[in-house]
């Protein structure tokens, strides 16, 4: 591990507000022109215009059907109002992705549920990566057989849409601390980017963070270094995730990191008490924690614009 990466392993609490954006809402990514844009819906900032260049995202995360306890009685309502809130935006998505914990027990029934719930999206397709929450009992044997259609390895692939490259990797299987790639993913970062000009807009969804937000509570991707070392020459790079619960931001160089909130319930932020425990909020303030993310490419114009919005 370099100096740096100690250092960020150390970074405080109070760093971490410093340099992110926390917010009780959801992320909607624009994606045109060669610019991802973020901004929060409802926050007085303008998605990208609909086009025939423009690649419009919604990202969901975090759903957990199956969960029962007093941070939210209802999950399953939470998860029918975020889909109500996707069909409800002005731009139909071209792609809707939920990075990871669609389950809260992996059960088959949940995925089954989960599955059917998401028929009712609004959208061209629906794409997934698996949480640690959809392979508790199987390295994601289940998630694989309901989702994993057309990827590789424990469920990994990349596609093209409108000009720019989606990748979907998969690090929150068999964890012990941190997340997780591989030397098969690794492998398989570098060669799908091989070919792909500098200038090309990379999108790249995962569940846990590639970057080390806090460790000390596993908010972190071990290897996540040497995926993004294939990157670093691309123009324009965007990384999305869920797993934490809460709304971050946060750029390094060319790479921008965008951690999603949840369709279910809220977690403390890092160094808020010895655990990341489920956080039962006062009475009529859930929904203003729980969201979605759009992000919407306008080609040409750089980065994606990402935009939250909560659904209260």
């Amino acid at each position: 591990m370099t100096g740096q990466d100690e250092g960020r392993q150390r970074m405080s609490r109070r760093q971490l507000l410093r340099h992110g954006a926390w917010f009780g809402s959801a992320v909607v990514l624009t994606v045109g022109g060669g610019e991802i844009v973020s901004h929060l819906v409802g926050s007085g900032h303008k998605q990208a215009e609909p086009g025939p260049g423009t690649l419009s995202i919604v990202q969901l995360s975090d759903s957990h059907l199956g969960f029962h306890g007093a941070a939210n009685a209802d999950v399953t309502g939470s998860f029918s109002r975020a889909i109500e809130r996707v069909n409800s935006l002005d731009q139909r998505p071209d792609f809707v992705m939920h990075t990871g914990d669609l389950t809260h027990l992996s059960t088959p029934d949940q995925f089954d549920q989960v599955k059917q719930m998401m028929t009712g999206l609004k959208t061209g397709q629906v794409h997934t990566v698996p949480g640690e929450h959809d392979a508790i009992d199987d390295a994601g044997q289940k998630y694989r057989t309901a989702f994993g259609a057309g990827s590789r390895g424990d469920g990994w692939y990349s596609f093209d849409a409108k000009g720019v490259h989606v990748i979907a990797l998969v690090n929150s299987l068999n964890l012990k601390k941190l997340g997780h790639l591989g030397t098969d993913q690794l492998d398989f970062v570098r060669k799908d980017v091989a070919g792909l000009s500098s200038d090309t807009p990379i999108v790249v969804f995962s569940h846990i963070p590639l970057f080390a937000m806090y460790p000390a509570w596993g908010w972190g991707t071990d290897d996540a270094a040497q995926a993004l070392s294939h990157l670093r020459r691309f123009a324009s790079v965007t990384c999305l995730n869920g797993h934490v619960h809460q709304l971050f931001t946060k750029t390094e160089g060319n790479v921008t990191f965008h951690s999603a909130t949840t369709t279910a319930y809220p977690l403390p932020h890092p160094g808020d008490g010895p655990a990341p425990a489920p956080v039962t909020l006062p009475a009529g303030r859930l929904r203003q924690a729980l969201g979605i993310r759009d992000v919407t490419y306008k080609r040409g114009s750089g980065a994606p614009a990402v935009r939250d919005s909560d659904l209260a």
